[in-house]
């Protein structure tokens, strides 16, 4: 992936959660959980994308 999509990327994500954190009338915990949520699922893909961990498609939840 290039340099410059990775940005891109990187860019809406921030964006969209900062319009849903300032526009959509939320609990400050549902807005904190939200972000944690948002920058565990970004930190995943960045370090998939570096090839820091592998194939997450072959990671299997239960049987």
């Amino acid at each position: 992936m290039p340099l410059i999509q990775l940005v891109i990327v990187l860019v809406v994500v921030g964006v969209i959660l900062w319009v849903i954190n300032s526009y959509i009338p939320m609990q400050s915990t549902i807005k904190k959980i939200l972000n944690v949520v948002v920058v565990i699922v970004v930190i995943i893909w960045l370090l998939n994308v570096f090839g820091l961990i592998g194939n997450i498609s072959t990671i299997r939840i239960g049987k």
